[in-house]
């Protein structure tokens, strides 16, 4: 600490003496440069938003299988379903400074929104990470029970198997589609890729029905960035999708598992051209 305040009595010392040489307007400058360096590394009231990883949940993560099954036989796909994520600055425990903010304005591969569009006002670290764990293992549960069903009802045999899902730092529903759809590829001999990487996003319920998620247009550059050629799209989300789908890589709206499933088998099969687009309504 003793050395910590000599260094600053030094640095005073040098301030006052560089001010006493110099006019007026240069001190009146170099007091406003002062000022703009101190609010840039201030907390902003914005959250940044940016691609974030990707997950092949038929592959590992930190070692683990993302996808474990066991009570059954499991069968390798040739190919890679990635889940895709979001990264974002200025959520509760990572606050966003100013100057990433104002990067992150200037930067095409960002969204810039005020933080109350995303998290309740006073929430703290503990309960937003609370409550992102809450949404993913809520959504991992719908998955597998989505998975299960669809497989049970085209005639495989399910009684038994027990899934469990694994991914490091990953939180939310979003992922629901792809780990239902990797649960599925995972305990049927076709190798639904064909060799493929396909990238998705969207929620899912027991029922099979796949929901709306946020940041769809980043994660459609993350996906493109990570090597998928296709990405299955919510059909609610398919607003956000027209005009945003980068060059190289083909969207494909669906609305239920079912309908994720057969596209998936028909991108594997070389048939995925037919497959309808997003629109806008």
């Amino acid at each position: 600490m003793t050395d910590f305040k000599e260094s600053l009595t030094r640095l005073a010392r040098r301030a006052g003496a560089w001010a006493g040489s110099r006019s007026p307007r240069a001190k009146l400058g170099a007091a406003t440069g002062l000022l703009a360096a101190v609010m840039l590394v201030l907390p902003s009231p914005y959250v940044v938003e940016r691609p974030g990883p990707t997950a092949d949940v038929l592959g590992e993560s930190g070692g683990q299988q993302v996808i474990a099954v066991s009570g059954a036989d499991t069968h390798a796909d040739s190919g890679r379903l990635l889940l895709t994520t979001v990264n974002a600055s200025g959520m509760p425990g990572y606050p966003a400074l100013n100057a990433e903010v104002l990067w992150g304005w200037i930067r095409s591969d960002s969204i810039v929104m005020p933080s109350e569009a995303l998290v309740t006002p006073g929430q703290s670290a503990e309960e937003y990470k609370s409550e992102t764990e809450r949404q993913m293992t809520g959504s991992q549960d719908s998955a597998t029970a989505a998975a299960l069903s669809f497989l049970k009802s085209r005639g495989v045999d399910t009684a038994g198997v027990s899934v469990q899902m694994h991914v490091d730092d990953i939180g939310g529903p979003s992922a629901g589609m792809m780990y239902a759809l990797g649960v599925i590829d995972k305990l049927t001999e076709q190798s639904e890729t064909g060799g493929n990487t396909v990238a998705g996003t969207g929620t899912i319920d027991q029922d099979g029905k796949v929901g709306a998620i946020g940041g769809i247009q980043l994660k459609l550059l993350g996906a493109k960035r990570d090597g998928a050629t296709w990405f299955l799209a919510p059909k609610d989300n398919c607003s956000q999708v027209v005009g945003h789908v980068p060059d190289g890589l083909r969207d494909v709206s669906v609305s239920t598992l079912a309908e994720a499933y057969d596209a998936l088998v028909a991108i594997g099969e070389g048939r995925g051209g037919d497959l309808p687009r997003c629109t806008a309504e």
